[in-house]
């Protein structure tokens, strides 16, 4: 404990940050390290935890307006989002959300310096995404949610679409924003696709200079905390300008319209692009195109459940349907392999650039057609091996891609539309947090096949400095580190595990009992009548599989006022 307190105690960048962020005479600190929340899961694993978990929250004004500033510390852990480090950023959003309901517009800013989710803690990561995706998607109805990407870290993995969600992002040119880190992505795809140790490449990609000229960011200043609150209270005096990307479907999509993926894109040549595609909008035809389709649990399952409906869609890598499950209108929309896929990292499943704009796009339709009318629900059939590593996908904002379906999904939740996720194959990273995890319930097969988790096992092994049976024994201790789906029903989140005849080769007595299942967690959230996530703390599962989640929150509501 003593270890912890002092590791606590070191003068951080995170708290030096919000201390010159926050009004000075109303800051408050709050779950500091005094508190001693810290994680209950890495002892086990020879790590030593911190009293504060490596995020710090803090509430008062910003010229004088209320405000809490949410500042993950990047010299712990990496700023790896792990149980407690999640629950604290999710619940401090959630309280500013109550805040805002009740009249009081608090304005969250969040500084990243974080490389996505702990390893050490996998699952509770991506849940706590998740769940801080959710509160920002919902605070945007009320005030702008304003990103800070200092430098040194930068915003990694799942955390990066948490900051291609919010209103604004102000970055300094060391600063980066990137869904796949130039290791990981020179792990899965090779070094000629991307070599991790070229700093010209890195931040000629993803580097604050080049996310701002290319449209994934907005404003570019210098790494000086007076300048980053200067530029925040502009944000916060007028709002008016703030175009919120996860909206802009149709930019994005003539964007990547210009782009030729069989030959490698310069930096300056984006740049370029991206300034064209404001001019080049195009309207695109709702006629599905074929591919050469891999077959795979996803396609099985999407032809399946949709029975003799038409297809609607232009990406055949995304395939959707409008149908009935019983009496009940849902939309359908399933992410499938397509071997011709325009751009090569995503033909096996993956959730890429194309893909992510197209599930916003459709997800959106729904909202626009439904606005007066019953809201059909809409369920995702998740069989999605991992997002797509690539130079090209980082290059075009493939964080962004994710962002807006996760903006979609969750808007059509708060919308009043029923968002039901049935899992009957994998569920990975940034894939599951863009395709499925914004759902109001989760239906899953208990199938070995399904496996839910933020990264492929060889490459987890690699990042922990494991090797597979290390690996393996680790799960023993920490069942969010586990892959299989019996140990993610331990976490609470799943609405039920379904017995079928046969996971891969279903059938129609297969069809019969996932359509009652979903008709049965349509029918929870219309008599729920709760639009968030919160049903994911309140199972029996959740109550001690996500204690410590629990336990923040309640903490946090204690010392909020």
């Amino acid at each position: 404990m003593i270890r912890t307190l002092k590791a606590s105690f070191v003068e951080s960048s995170g708290r030096e940050r919000t201390h010159g962020i926050v009004d000075e005479n109303t800051y408050k600190e709050l779950l500091g390290p005094w508190d001693n929340l810290e994680s209950p899961h890495l002892e086990t694993q020879g790590i030593v935890p911190q009293s504060d978990d490596g995020v710090i929250v803090a509430k008062g004004t910003i010229d004088e307006q209320p405000a809490v500033v949410i500042s993950i510390e990047g010299n712990y852990q990496g700023g790896g989002i792990g149980e407690v480090s999640g629950a604290k950023i999710a619940g401090g959003l959630e309280m500013a959300l109550k805040d805002c309901e009740a009249g009081v517009k608090t304005i969250p800013v969040l500084v990243f310096d974080t490389g996505g989710v702990r390893l050490q803690e996998a699952n509770y990561g991506l849940l706590s995404i998740a769940e801080i995706c959710a509160a920002i998607v919902a605070l945007k109805r009320y005030v702008p949610v304003i990103a800070v990407i200092p430098g040194k870290i930068g915003a990694f993995g799942g955390m990066s679409i948490t900051a291609g969600l919010c209103s604004a992002i102000i970055m300094t040119r060391e600063g980066r924003l990137g869904l796949n880190g130039p290791e990981v992505i020179e792990y899965e795809a090779g070094i000629r696709e991307f070599d991790s140790k070229d700093r010209p490449l890195i931040w000629g990609t993803i580097g604050g200079e080049q996310r701002t000229g290319s449209g994934f960011a907005d404003l570019l200043i210098e790494d000086d905390t007076e300048a980053i609150k200067e530029t925040i209270t502009s944000i916060i005096k007028d709002d008016s300008n703030l175009v919120h990307r996860t909206e802009q479907v149709e930019r994005y999509e003539a964007f990547l319209h210009l782009i030729d993926p069989k030959h490698r894109l310069s930096s300056d040549k984006v740049r370029l692009l991206w300034d064209q595609s404001e001019h080049a909008m195009v309207e695109s035809k709702s006629t599905i195109l074929e591919g050469d389709q891999t077959i795979g649990r996803g396609k099985r399952w999407f032809d399946l459940l949709r029975g003799d409906a038409l297809e609607i869609g232009d990406v055949p890598s995304v395939r959707v349907a409008d149908s009935m499950i019983g009496e009940k209108k849902v939309r359908l929309i399933a992410v499938v392999p397509d071997a011709q896929n325009r751009f090569p990292r995503a033909r096996k499943g993956e959730v890429g650039l194309q893909e992510g704009w197209s599930i916003a796009k459709h997800v959106q339709e729904v909202i626009k057609a439904d606005k007066n009318s019953k809201k059909r629900a809409i369920v995702a059939i998740v069989d999605v091996p991992s997002q797509a590593y690539g130079y090209h996908e980082e290059l075009l904002g493939i964080h962004q891609a994710c962002a807006a379906a996760v903006d979609a999904y969750a808007s059509a939740r708060l919308n009043g539309h029923p968002v039901i996720s049935f899992i009957p194959g994998n569920a990975i990273s940034g894939a599951f947090l863009s395709h499925g995890m914004q759902a109001n319930r989760l239906i899953a097969l208990r199938d070995d096949g399904v496996n839910v988790h933020v990264m492929s096992k060889q490459a987890a092994a690699r990042i922990t400095q494991r090797s597979l049976e290390e690996l393996e024994e680790a799960t023993k201790k920490v069942s969010a580190m586990a892959y299989d789906i019996e140990s993610f029903k331990q976490l609470g989140a799943l609405f039920s595990l379904v017995d079928v005849v046969e996971a891969d080769t279903p059938c129609e007595k297969d069809r019969a009992v996932i359509y009652q299942e979903i008709e049965r967690a349509i029918e929870d959230v219309w008599m729920d009548r709760s639009s968030d996530l919160s049903v994911r703390l309140t199972s029996s599962f959740a109550q001690s599989g996500r204690a410590a989640s629990i336990l923040v929150r309640e903490k946090l509501n204690e010392q909020w006022n």
